[in-house]
C-alpha cells in the first residue's frame, strides 16, 4: 500500500505561525516573507516543511520550486515537505509569497487570519524555523478590489507590475518584522498533519502556434476584466496581430490546449509601459467561435486576470492555476514591439499508472477519454470539473475513485476523500458536501450516504491493504451519521430530508418530491453497506434490522402501474429501478425486467424526457446503473451501454467527459471527473 500519512506533525521548538505586520492585512493580500540561512557548506539532505493559510508560492535561492498546500481544514493543517536540492555555502535565502482571500470559498475555510508556517531540516536538524526574525512586506501591485472568478472559487487576479519590484532579491532589511499569529498549535490552525496526496508536479510549455488570433480596437478599462475581454472579442476580427502593435489596438491570441486541464497562462513581452494584458480561460465553443462565460448565468464566471506591464522586458504570470482548454490572452498597444513569447504552466498529480487492456476501437477511445478526464481532474484530492469549480465534492468520489483505480493502485485520493469529509462532520454527524467547505446552500444529503460507499469501496482498492483499520478510525462518525438519520425518518419509516439540505445534487430532471423514493433507496443502500462492515469488524449496530424495515416501508411506493418517485406521483427514474435492484428490494424475476427497461432506456439515445420512459439518469448516476446490471451478470449491456453513449462523444471528437449527456447550458463544463467512471467498468 501506497503512504497515506495519518496523524498529526509536530513542528519543532520555535516554529510559529507568523502573518504580515498589520492584523488585518486579509481581503486578496498578497503578503512576501522573506529569511536568510547561513550554511557552512552544502547539507547532505535538506528537507523543507511548510504550510500556508490559504496559499503559497516558494523560491529557494531565486528558483521556484512549487506551490501549495493540500486543501486542508483549519483543525489540521497539511504540511507539504519538499526536497531542496540547491542549497549551497554561504547566505541561503528562502522566499515565500502567501495569498490570502479573506473568504471562504469551495475548496478553503477562512478563519480572519493569514498565515504561514514552515521549517528547514538540514542533515535532520531544524536550522530555521518561522517566526518574528522573518521580515514581511504586503505586495500592493496586487489590487484588494476585484471580484470573484466564480461563485466556487477565489478572486480575479489585477496586478500593476509598475508598483512591483524583484522582492526575490530586493535588499528586506527595511522591511517590517513578522507578526507572530499564534503558536504551532493554536485556536486558528488548530493542529498540523503530513500531506495526503502527491506533490504535484509542474510542466511548463512553450506556446507556438496560436489557434486563432485576433485585432481590434482597444476597449475602455472598467473594474471588471472580463467584460473587458468580452467587449473587445465583439470589436475585432480574425487577423495576425502586427509586429508593432500601435496605441488604441488590441491584439488578442487564443491557444488550444487540446482539453481541459489545470493551467496557468503566462507570457513574455516588451511594454512602454502602462499597456493592459488580459490572461483568460475558457473551455469550449459555440458555432465554431470561443464561448466566453457570461457572469449574469448561473455560476457567475469571470475567469480574467488583469496585468498593467511595466516598461521593458518582463516575464508575466498570475499567481493561482486555473482550468482551462483553451487559453486568451488579449493586449492593448503601447507603440513598441511587445514580441510576446507565450508559455502555460500544467500542475499535475503524478500517478504510477497501469496499462489500459485493448478492446475495441470504440471503447479503447472511451477508455483513453476516461483515463484523460480522470487524471486532468486528479490534483490536492479528486476535483469534479478544472474549468468551472476545482471543487472536491463527497458524492463525485465515487465515481472518481472507480476510474481512477482501474489504472492505479494508489488510494490516497480515496483515503483523503474519506478523511477530510469526516473531519468536517458538524454537531449533528453529518457529513460537509464540499471538502473543505462550509456551504449550507449546497448541502446534500445523499452525499453522506456517498461516504458510506467510499469507506466501502475500501475493501475492493488495490491500494488498501487494512480496510477493517480504516472503518475503525471512522467509526464514530459513521455513527453519528446515521444516527442522525434515523432522526429524520418520520412515521411511515422513510426519509425526510434534513431542512436547509438538498436530496441529491444531479442534472437529471428526476422528481425531488417527498417521501422520494430514490433517496430513501441511497440511504438502504447505505444502511447495507455498514452493516456489511459493522460484521466483518465485529461491531454491534441495528443497521441491518433499520434497512429491513425501510424496504418494507417503500412498498408504499409501488403502485397498480409500477413503482413511483414519490407515491401518487411519477414514475420511478432509471436511478430508482437500478438502485431497486441494488439493494434486493424487488425479487429476481421483477429485477430483471427492471433492467431491461434500464438497458433500453441507455440505448436509446434521445437525451430528452420520453413518454412511458424512466426518466433518463445523468452520466454520473449511471455508474449506479451499471452496478445493478454487473449484479444481475449483464456485463456485456453495461459495455453496450458505454459504447453507445460514451462512444457518442468519442465520435464527436471530444477528448474529455463532459457533465452531463447535453451541455450546452452556458456553465455546461466539458470535463467533469465524475463522468469517467465507465474507465472502471472496461
Amino acid at each position: 500500500m501506497l503512504a497515506h500519512a495519518v496523524g498529526p506533525v509536530k513542528a519543532p521548538d520555535g516554529a510559529v505561525w507568523i502573518g504580515p505586520a498589520h492584523p488585518f492585512d486579509l481581503r486578496d493580500a498578497y503578503v512576501n516573507f522573506r529569511a536568510d540561512i547561513l550554511l557552512e557548506e552544502v547539507p547532505s539532505t535538506a528537507i523543507l516543511k511548510l504550510t500556508a493559510d490559504s496559499r503559497y508560492r516558494l523560491w529557494v535561492n531565486g528558483v521556484f520550486v512549487g506551490r501549495g498546500p493540500e486543501r486542508s481544514w483549519p483543525s489540521s493543517m497539511a504540511i507539504d515537505e519538499r526536497l531542496v536540492m540547491n542549497l549551497r555555502p554561504g547566505v541561503n535565502r528562502i522566499a515565500v509569497q502567501v495569498y490570502s482571500p479573506g473568504h471562504s470559498y469551495f475548496a478553503y475555510v477562512h478563519r480572519g487570519a493569514c498565515g504561514l508556517i514552515g521549517w528547514l531540516e538540514v542533515d535532520g536538524v531544524a536550522v530555521l524555523t518561522t517566526g518574528s526574525h522573518w521580515k514581511t512586506r504586503r505586495d500592493w501591485s496586487w489590487s484588494d478590489r476585484v471580484e470573484r472568478v466564480s461563485i466556487y472559487g477565489t478572486a480575479v487576479e489585477d496586478r500593476d507590475l509598475r508598483l512591483a519590484d524583484d522582492w526575490l532579491e530586493a535588499d528586506a532589511s527595511g522591511w517590517e518584522a513578522a507578526r507572530v499569529v499564534q503558536g504551532a498549535k493554536g485556536a486558528i490552525w488548530q493542529d498540523l498533519r503530513p500531506r495526503a496526496t502527491a506533490l504535484p508536479v509542474e510542466e511548463v510549455r512553450k506556446l507556438d502556434a496560436p489557434w486563432q488570433a485576433r485585432v481590434g480596437p482597444a476597449v475602455t478599462a472598467t473594474s471588471d476584466p472580463h467584460d473587458d475581454l468580452r467587449k473587445a472579442f465583439s470589436t475585432s476580427s480574425i487577423g495576425s496581430a502586427p509586429a508593432l502593435l500601435p496605441k488604441g489596438t488590441q491584439a488578442i491570441w487564443i491557444f488550444d490546449l487540446g482539453d481541459s486541464r489545470a493551467c496557468l497562462g503566462g507570457v513574455e513581452l516588451t511594454a512602454a509601459g502602462g499597456e493592459r494584458l488580459l490572461v483568460s480561460y475558457a473551455e469550449k465553443l459555440r458555432d465554431g467561435e470561443l464561448l466566453l462565460s457570461d457572469p449574469e448565468t448561473y455560476c457567475r464566471m469571470r475567469p480574467t486576470d488583469r496585468i498593467t506591464l511595466r516598461p521593458g522586458r518582463q516575464v508575466v504570470e498570475g499567481f493561482t492555476p486555473r482550468g482551462a482548454r483553451y487559453l486568451v490572452f488579449a493586449l492593448e498597444g503601447g507603440g513598441v514591439a511587445a514580441e510576446p513569447k507565450f508559455h502555460v504552466r500544467l500542475p499535475m498529480t503524478p500517478v504510477l499508472e497501469r496499462p489500459l487492456p485493448r478492446l475495441d476501437p470504440v471503447l479503447d477511445g472511451v477508455a483513453a477519454m476516461c483515463r484523460r478526464t480522470v487524471l486532468n481532474c486528479l490534483q490536492d484530492g479528486f476535483v469534479d470539473g478544472v474549468w468551472r469549480e476545482s471543487s472536491l465534492w463527497l458524492g463525485d468520489a465515487v465515481a472518481q475513485d472507480w476510474a481512477l483505480r482501474s489504472i492505479s493502485d494508489d488510494p490516497r485520493p480515496l483515503l483523503f476523500s474519506i478523511d477530510m469529509a469526516a473531519e468536517g462532520a458538524d454537531a449533528e454527524g453529518l457529513l460537509p458536501s464540499v471538502l473543505p467547505g462550509e456551504i449550507p446552500a449546497y448541502a446534500v444529503t445523499d452525499y453522506n450516504f456517498s461516504w458510506v460507499e467510499l469507506l466501502a469501496g475500501c475493501a475492493t482498492h488495490p491500494g488498501v491493504v487494512e480496510p477493517e483499520a480504516v472503518w475503525q478510525r471512522h467509526w464514530g462518525t459513521l455513527t453519528r451519521m446515521l444516527e442522525r438519520m434515523a432522526l429524520s425518518r418520520g412515521a411511515d419509516g422513510l426519509l425526510r430530508n434534513p431542512p436547509g439540505r438538498r436530496l441529491f445534487l444531479d442534472w437529471s430532471p428526476m422528481s425531488r418530491v417527498e417521501p422520494n423514493l430514490t433517496l430513501n433507496l441511497r440511504y438502504l443502500h447505505a444502511l447495507q453497506l455498514a452493516a456489511g462492515m459493522a460484521e466483518r469488524v465485529w461491531r454491534t449496530a441495528d443497521w441491518a434490522a433499520e434497512g429491513a424495515a425501510l424496504a418494507a416501508a417503500l412498498q408504499g411506493h409501488r403502485g397498480p402501474d409500477g413503482w413511483r418517485e414519490s407515491p401518487d406521483r411519477e414514475a420511478a427514474s432509471q436511478l430508482a429501478l437500478a438502485l431497486l435492484i441494488l439493494t434486493g428490494v424487488v425479487d429476481q424475476a421483477e429485477a430483471g425486467a427492471l433492467a431491461d427497461r434500464i438497458v433500453a432506456r441507455s440505448l436509446d439515445l434521445r437525451d430528452e424526457p420520453m413518454e412511458g420512459q424512466p426518466t433518463l439518469a445523468s452520466p454520473f448516476m449511471h455508474h449506479y446503473l451499471f452496478l445493478a446490471l454487473h449484479r444481475l451478470g449483464r456485463r456485456a449491456q453495461v459495455r453496450e451501454i458505454i459504447a453507445a453513449r460514451w462512444g457518442r462523444w468519442v465520435r464527436e471528437g471530444r477528448p474529455t467527459t463532459p457533465e452531463n449527456w447535453s451541455i450546452d447550458f452556458p456553465d455546461g463544463s466539458a470535463c467533469h471527473g465524475f463522468s469517467a467512471h465507465p474507465l472502471g467498468w472496461l
